[in-house]
């Protein structure tokens, strides 16, 4: 078998409506761009939507939207995808990192108020793998220190935290639908907030720094930037989120047949799920024991050999080759975070991964397993 680590769920539904848009003459800022923001926003129960090209220019939007600059500390983790941090060095914003919870992997909100500062001007955390942060204990800190309160849920669409959907936390969030998410644009992502402000100047900022509304073509009212998402991938994106409910579905069956399959080898943690959680199923990712920590690399090497891929995630950021010759870190600066970036082990995972592919999987896993025990 040849088994990829991730795979886009598309079908005919999606083809024919970027077609539909291939043949009409606009191709950007269309109809398919306000109709896609309508329906993210509603589907985040959120007031406004953002469409842009990825969650990184989200993020970055967020930031200047919210006057986040140079001499300000931001709180957020440091096991991610590196562009939770990357988008305030864009503004010389500096990052305070804040080791994670051992189980969820998310930010440890019970060490997060030992590092405000008076520089401290917001949180910024990570729906990490698709499990909800602690938001009931984020927004008292945030409110407490009067703090801005961002979202990175570009893993988490279609999460909930008591029962609150993933993406309305805070001021302000993103999602975003690079091919491996829960739903994709090719690339794009989207900020989501109730506040009308951000909005504003989120879509001034991702269309050239133009005036919301009224503004003429070339007439610029500050600084901007090109972030925009084209009308094929916002027709894509429609008919994706259409399709929620059911590619949540078989995500979440593949995600319990790995579950099943995997409980019982002691060699292997699988995925925690807190009490106050419902996951949307972005990656699946494995614990293998500390003692087999420095064998991860060659079991990824050797799945893929065997013809199933894995991933490493995530490479703690603060241990980044260029994080560590600018800002100093070191290992040991956040235990947690190293320890989960040595023992995680992504494993194939897509809505139409089989029983099958999934039993091959595990029987080669486990055999690798064997052998370095």
């Amino acid at each position: 078998m040849n088994i990829p680590l991730s795979k886009p769920d598309i079908t005919e539904k999606e083809k024919k409506a970027v077609l539909e848009v291939l043949n009409t003459s606009n191709l950007s800022l269309g109809k398919k761009y306000l109709e896609f923001e309508k329906i993210m926003a509603k589907y985040a129960r959120v007031k406004y939507a953002v469409a842009v090209n990825s969650g990184t220019s989200g993020l970055h939007l967020i930031i200047r939207a919210l006057g986040i600059g140079e001499r300000d500390e931001v709180i957020t983790t440091p096991f991610s995808f590196i562009a939770s941090s990357n988008c305030l060095l864009f503004e010389k914003a500096k990052q305070v990192f804040v080791d994670i919870d051992k189980d969820t992997l998310c930010i440890d909100v019970k060490k997060i108020e030992e590092k405000i500062t008076k520089k401290t001007k917001a949180i910024l955390v990570v729906d990490i793998f698709s499990h909800p942060c602690d938001w009931e204990e984020l927004e008292k800190i945030a409110k407490k220190y009067n703090l801005f309160l961002i979202e990175d849920s570009a893993e988490a669409l279609g999460s909930k935290y008591k029962g609150r959907r993933c993406g309305s936390f805070g001021d302000a969030g993103i999602f975003a639908f690079y091919p491996n998410k829960q739903i994709t644009t090719g690339e794009g992502g989207i900020i989501l907030t109730d506040n009308k402000k951000i909005y504003e100047l989120c879509r001034s900022m991702a269309n050239q720094g133009r005036k919301v509304l009224d503004g003429r073509w070339l007439e610029h009212v500050r600084l901007g930037y090109n972030y925009r998402l084209d009308e094929m991938s916002c027709a894509l994106g429609i008919s994706q989120i259409e399709r929620i409910g059911e590619i949540l579905k078989d995500r979440k069956k593949v995600a319990e047949l790995y579950n099943e399959k995997l409980k019982n080898i002691p060699e292997i943690e699988i995925p925690y799920i807190g009490k106050n959680a419902d996951l949307s199923w972005f990656v699946y990712v494995i614990k293998i024991k500390k003692s087999l920590s420095s064998k991860r690399n060659l079991i990824i090497k050797k799945m893929s050999e065997r013809g199933v891929q894995c991933g490493n995630y995530f490479q703690p950021i603060h241990l980044q080759p260029f994080y560590k010759k600018i800002f100093g870190y070191k290992k040991g600066d956040f235990p947690a975070t190293e320890d989960a970036g040595k023992r995680t082990v992504a494993l194939p995972f897509h809505t139409k991964l089989t029983e099958e592919e999934i039993d091959f999987v595990v029987k080669n896993l486990k055999e690798l397993i064997n052998e370095y025990i």
